[in-house]
């Protein structure tokens, strides 16, 4: 299905350049004389290379149509990630490069949904906020600001992130797993 360069959105599967790509990120840009465009991130779902991308507002790119089916985060073995259908109790086995980072989100039990391109597990998704503890993070400094000031916290996980003076050790916080931001 073809869509114009500024409806693409980050998880979308595109076929560019005779390989099928998955969109990281995206930012629309509107230069002062030139025409708009569409600063694109993809990632490519066979060879697992990174690309960046320039689309003009005019151009096309085609969408490629994939399955997704709800699953159950069973369990990490080594490098892989087991899912299970809750329906037909199918089980998947995914690669941690295809989950990226976010496989340190999952929790025994939580539902994703997959995308499978035919047979082939293509990427994953996790619920948009998910709840974390915050193992450690730096004392608030005197006199800051909280609007704009954040200090560096590390999450139960082991992933690092970024989180307003006020919060603790200790202390429970919802994070965005799209882009891995404190959300409250």
């Amino acid at each position: 299905m073809k869509i114009t360069a500024n409806e693409i959105k980050p998880g979308m599967i595109i076929e560019h350049k005779n390989d099928y790509w998955n969109v990281l990120k995206t930012q629309h840009v509107k230069p002062g004389k030139d025409g708009a465009f569409n600063q694109v991130e993809l990632k490519s779902v066979i060879k697992g290379t990174k690309l960046n991308e320039r689309f003009r507002s005019s151009e096309t790119v085609e969408k490629v149509e994939v399955d997704e089916k709800k699953f159950n985060f069973l369990y990490l073995d080594g490098d892989s990630c087991h899912f299970m259908d809750n329906n037909t109790y199918e089980q998947v086995e995914l690669s941690k490069s295809i989950a990226g980072e976010q496989y340190k989100l999952l929790k025994e039990n939580s539902e994703v949904t997959i995308s499978f391109m035919g047979d082939k597990p293509i990427s994953i998704e996790l619920p948009n906020n998910i709840e974390c503890t915050i193992e450690t993070t730096d004392a608030a400094i005197k006199n800051q600001t909280a609007s704009s000031s954040y200090k560096p916290a590390l999450l139960d996980c082991g992933i690092k992130i970024n989180v307003p003076p006020f919060i603790e050790s200790g202390e429970k916080i919802i994070i965005d797993t799209r882009t891995l931001e404190y959300v409250k």
